[in-house]
């Protein structure tokens, strides 16, 4: 039944075919009319005219509107009577309001308002006769009586215009709402490819930061080790031991970060997101690559935000990568962390060879410019601020400052 009447609805003209056979079948059948001259053969005309025009009327609204109610007039006009084809009438009453323009409305309703005085009045002629005496007698009418039929024979075409009209509005209202919905969807759509797109972002981020963090500790313990193989068996032990344990927490966070990717509902799974308690676990590790990192605090500390966190965790991580690729041998760094009332300053500088006019222009810590560009992403997403540059007296400068807000 569904499949039928989706297919009814996209052949309008099947249907009307239908109705259009039913109102020619009735309004050809005979009748007791004892006028069969011309008259009878107008009837018959119209008969034939009005199916016809309905079969169209979906398709040529206007057209067929327009036709109906000159054939209306010229019935009137030549005192046609009406038959049962007139029916038709109170199906372009209702296609003018439905599916016309707005002129067409607008005549459906003034030629439906008008039918009832019109055919009253052709069916009950103003007449004036003469008496035996010679006298002429007009015959009047009841104004009452006469409103009241004129009223009742209207109502059918106006009711008809009142339904096309709400016919009109709830399929201007359904289209509305299939518009929205569609809009919705593309919005919905485009939404969730922003946000795929800012996960994968900060998922490259995330690998990147510990990629390039643990494999860099990783290459300077593995020299050191090469180094000091042969003299000093125990200090090469010492950085073995450092390598595995490093790559081990690699890949422990690149689990996690690889778990997101498969479904969220496992993320709980993984080890918490690094923040500012484990910066002395992250500076150890450090010193023990051979890097020398001072640890300066201010401020009463507080609970922070868990973007905060993150961010300063991967600056500071980041920063101290690039210490040990560009800073020498012999660098120096010092990070400090500054808890504020509304902001939290993070500055991690060395007095190394510092960087390169040309990497610092790239934007990072490798050949695709990834290292410092991260850092701005991830400033920029807190609305934060992030200064970088050549540190005065020599060596590398990194000073970001964020805002705080209440920790959820």
């Amino acid at each position: 039944m569904h499949r039928l009447n989706a297919w009814l609805r996209r052949h309008p003209m099947v249907v009307d075919s239908v109705w259009a056979s039913v109102v020619l079948f009735f309004g050809l059948l005979p009748n007791n009319a004892s006028d069969q001259g011309w008259r009878f053969d107008a009837q018959i005309l119209v008969a034939l005219l009005l199916p016809a025009l309905m079969v169209f009327r979906r398709r040529f609204p206007d057209v067929t509107v327009a036709g109906a109610t000159g054939i209306a007039l010229g019935q009137i006009a030549a005192n046609i009577d009406p038959a049962a084809s007139s029916l038709a009438y109170l199906v372009f009453a209702y296609t003018g309001a439905a599916f016309g323009q707005k002129w067409t409305s607008r005549l459906a309703l003034v030629a439906g308002a008008s039918a009832g005085p019109l055919v009253y009045w052709r069916m009950h002629p103003v007449k004036t006769t003469i008496d035996a005496a010679g006298d002429a007698h007009t015959r009047s009418y009841n104004l009452g009586e006469a409103a009241l039929i004129m009223l009742l024979m209207s109502t059918p075409f106006i009711l008809c215009w009142a339904w096309g009209r709400l016919t009109r509005v709830r399929r201007a209202y359904l289209t509305e709402l299939e518009d929205r919905a569609a809009r919705l969807e593309r919005e919905r759509d485009a939404q969730a490819k922003v946000a795929v797109a800012a996960e994968r972002a900060r998922i490259a981020r995330e690998l990147h930061d510990v990629v390039a963090h643990n494999v860099s500790v990783m290459i300077v313990q593995a020299d050191g080790a090469a180094y000091v193989l042969d003299n000093n068996p125990h200090q090469a032990k010492q950085a073995l031991t450092t390598i595995a344990t490093t790559g081990r927490q690699a890949l422990v966070e690149m689990r996690r970060l690889l778990g997101v990717l498969r479904t969220s509902d496992t993320t709980d799974d993984y080890v918490p997101q690094p923040g500012v308690e484990e910066l002395p676990e992250l500076l150890d590790q450090v010193r023990t690559a051979g890097l020398h990192v001072d640890y300066t605090t201010t401020g009463a500390p507080k609970d922070l935000p868990r973007g905060v966190e993150l961010t300063v965790y991967r600056i500071v991580q980041e920063a101290l990568t690039n210490v040990r690729k560009h800073g020498g041998p012999h660098a120096h760094a010092h990070v400090t962390v500054d808890y504020g009332d509304r902001e939290l300053a993070v500055q991690i500088e060395d007095d190394g060879r510092g960087t390169t006019t040309e990497h610092l222009a790239a934007g990072g810590t490798d050949g695709q410019g990834h290292g410092l560009i991260g850092m701005r992403e991830r400033v920029g997403m807190i609305n934060g601020n992030l200064d970088i540059g050549p540190r005065p007296g020599g060596g590398f400068r990194i000073r970001a400052t964020l805002p705080l807000k209440t920790a959820h």
